[in-house]
């Protein structure tokens, strides 16, 4: 877990970058990530690095929202 946390300034830029991307997808109907490498196995490995990126910060968020994690047990008699 350590070594992503090192890289999390890595995967915000990421995440911001794929943000953006469907921004312009909405809005202008432009693709940037199709636009810089084209269409094909390229851009499905850049998507599926932003994906990753954004899932990399899934237990952080659960931590700020303080979703509790594990199972919970019942307390009382």
């Amino acid at each position: 877990m350590e070594f992503l946390r090192r890289f999390e300034p890595l995967w915000l830029a990421l995440v911001i970058i794929a943000g953006l991307n469907w921004a312009f997808v909405a809005l202008f109907d432009w693709n940037m990530v199709t636009a810089i490498f084209g269409s094909g196995t390229v851009t499905d490995v850049v998507y599926c690095i932003l994906g990753f990126a954004a899932l990399t910060f899934v237990p952080r968020l659960l931590d700020e929202l303080h979703v509790p994690s594990g199972r919970m047990r019942p307390t009382g008699a």
